[in-house]
């Protein structure tokens, strides 16, 4: 579950992490508000307008803006609240900004130059440790920077049954050239961030920038948090940070009615039950010419009913050119998925204008293919993965 920068921050203050304060708001008169709140309260005199989105990149697209007075926090407040905003990590169509995060200026005048690095803590899975990735080019899309100087990233590998070591946090201000009182705190920045990763069960902490201000603290300015969907439930105050505005609608509708779903860029939907068949499925698909329109995990009780909302859900996509349902009857029988099938196909009538595939294997599944066969509808069964394959790839010609 992905959360905003303001809340990504609160969890951050939380473990001990110095991070740039801000005031969250959803309309012009609060955002004016939350910036003579913010002055009363750090002295800050410039505000950042932040918009708060589920994606990166926002100084690009013109979803942060400094604001020198109340007047052009006003004026900004205005101009990023409600506009679709474009980034490198969202959809042609942008993402609508429904708050921003008045923000304290950090980069104030003072006896030594600021500076920008980059850091994150996420999983690596080829190790099965914790790793913190990090570098001296801050402020940057670290991609440009793996890709033009890759000798500039730096890793430290972290065992998570021993946590991160002293040492380790010493190596990570090291690398990063600082020395004195900054070099304290970044060791200190480090490990209280390590800690709020592993005690909020997320599954990515990005801070880019990590600032080091003109008198030497360290601190987070922005904040891209991922926290684990499987360990939510250990986090129940965690489940109100959720915001479906930012979340894909088909989703999360898809999830109010259980169903596991997650939506592709492809031409075929396709309708499972068990993720290793879901994923066979796919690569099904593709070896057929054509590409998943997404993942779609029934479960193991598919009644005519569940069919019925899995078709809806899937018929909201409109690059859906076919269906392929594809389901084993181990816990449910294969007759009752078939004419679960039969029944929603003539419950939803007009709506189904797509070719669908059935593949239906396991207890009964004679009796399913002979349902479909007499049924007269417009759906083509199929008993062997090749034979499924080739319906595919023959409605997509």
């Amino acid at each position: 579950m992905n959360i905003h920068e303001f809340q990504g921050k609160s969890i951050l203050s939380q473990h001990g992490v110095r991070v740039q304060r801000g005031i969250i708001a959803s309309t012009v008169e609060e955002a004016v508000k939350a910036a003579k709140d913010l002055n009363s309260q750090t002295g800050t005199n410039w505000f950042v307008i932040k918009a708060q989105v589920h994606a990166g990149g926002r100084g690009k697209g013109g979803g942060v803006k400094l604001a020198k007075n109340y007047d052009e926090v006003a004026s900004l407040s205005s101009q990023i609240l409600g506009m679709q905003l474009v980034t490198p990590q969202t959809s042609a169509e942008g993402k609508t900004v429904h708050q921003v995060l008045i923000a304290e200026d950090v980069y104030y005048p003072g006896e030594s130059e600021t500076s920008e690095f980059y850091m994150s803590v996420l999983l690596d899975r080829s190790q099965g440790r914790n790793m913190i990735m990090y570098s001296t080019e801050g402020g940057m899309d670290i991609e440009t920077v793996a890709e033009q100087t890759p000798h500039l990233i730096f890793s430290e590998s972290v065992d998570p049954m021993v946590g991160l070591l002293p040492f380790q946090a010493r190596r990570i201000a090291f690398n990063l050239g600082l020395s004195g009182t900054a070099f304290k705190e970044m060791t200190q920045f480090v490990t209280a961030l390590y800690q709020a990763y592993v005690q909020s069960d997320a599954s990515l902490f990005e801070i880019n920038p990590v600032l080091k201000t003109s008198d030497n603290k360290i601190m987070a300015v922005d904040a891209k948090v991922s926290l684990d969907d499987n360990a939510l439930f250990r986090h129940k105050d965690f489940l109100e940070m959720r915001d479906t505005r930012e979340e894909n609608p088909i989703e999360v509708e898809a999830k109010e009615v259980g169903l596991n779903y997650v939506d592709l860029d492809g031409n075929v939907g396709c309708m499972v039950n068990g993720a290793g068949l879901a994923m066979a499925t796919m690569d099904l698909i593709k070896q057929a010419g054509g590409e998943p329109a997404n993942f779609l995990d029934v479960g193991g009780t598919a009644d005519a009913a569940r069919v019925e909302t899995a078709f809806r859900i899937i018929l909201k996509d409109p690059s859906v050119k076919a269906i392929l349902i594809n389901i084993f009857g181990g816990i449910v029988r294969c007759d009752r998925v078939a004419q679960g099938v039969v029944d929603a196909y003539k419950n939803l009538g007009d709506a189904i204008k797509i070719p669908i595939i059935v593949r239906l294997q396991g207890t009964n599944a004679d009796i399913a293919k002979q349902l479909i066969d007499n049924s007269g509808l417009d759906v083509q069964s199929a008993v062997e993965f090749q034979e499924a394959a080739d319906k595919v790839q023959a409605v997509l010609a």
